[in-house]
């Protein structure tokens, strides 16, 4: 049994209508003041950013998005004979498991957009009774238990990753005999530093990614190609 991890990022989902960060028409080159919406201090201490924070979470185009060619060819993967599919997302939408990989074998590596959780609680409910609020006025939500700031229920520049999800991902990386690394710039830290692990431990690594990334050098194959239509072609030439 071949176990295959897959470290994707946004170019995973740019094909379903979600704009990268970094790639040439990413959100951070057009805007670079977006940035700050997703930004830990920024936000917490400026009201005027959780505003504009609120209203970008509600224009996501992530609520309509549909799973790609990308997401269903990984999903295929895990149903073929003599394969173990893990996949850790740095990815927010919820896209793959929506795509048929089972929730139990995809690592949120950055939480999901779909729920809100209190900064001073910790108390978490559903985005979509955030929005409910949002649209109803409220332009800056508090919690309903404590009053505290909500957020969503990701990881925000400036934030750590919570420490059981990383040393999961890194145990995963650890124990791969093919690793995927796609749609991502490998430039965050600590996911990006899964690449060099799982090569370290004698996993194959892969990158299929529209611009160069730091890793290209170890890898032992890295794809150019767009992802709707390589990934797919690359996984199906995958031999256990």
């Amino acid at each position: 049994m071949t176990l295959v991890a897959f470290l994707t990022g946004a170019g995973v989902s740019t094909d379903s209508g979600i704009p990268d960060y970094r790639g040439p028409n990413g959100l951070w080159r057009r805007d670079p003041e977006a940035e700050k919406l997703v930004t830990y201090d920024a936000y917490m201490s400026d009201p005027e950013i959780r505003r504009r924070s609120w209203r970008m979470r509600r224009s996501s185009p992530a609520w309509e998005a549909e799973p790609n060619a990308a997401h269903r060819a990984i999903a295929a993967l895990g149903l073929r004979p003599g394969f173990a599919v893990r996949v850790l997302t740095q990815n927010v939408d919820g896209l793959h498991q929506r795509a048929g990989t089972p929730d139990r074998k995809v690592l949120e590596l950055h939480g999901s957009i779909r729920s809100v959780l209190c900064t001073e609680c910790g108390a978490r409910s559903p985005m979509a009774e955030a929005l409910a609020r949002v649209d109803a006025g409220e332009e800056d939500p508090p919690c309903r238990v404590c009053g505290g700031i909500l957020k969503s229920a990701t990881v925000m520049f400036g934030q750590p990753l919570d420490p059981g999800v990383l040393a999961e991902a890194v145990s995963i990386a650890k124990a791969s005999g093919v690793f995927v690394a796609v749609g991502t710039s490998l430039q965050v830290q600590p996911a990006a530093s899964l690449v060099g692990i799982a090569a370290e431990h004698g996993a194959r690594l892969l990158i299929v990614n529209g611009e160069p990334t730091p890793y290209d050098g170890i890898a032992d194959g890295v794809v150019r190609d767009p992802i709707g239509t390589a990934l797919p072609r690359l996984l199906d030439g995958l031999e256990p």
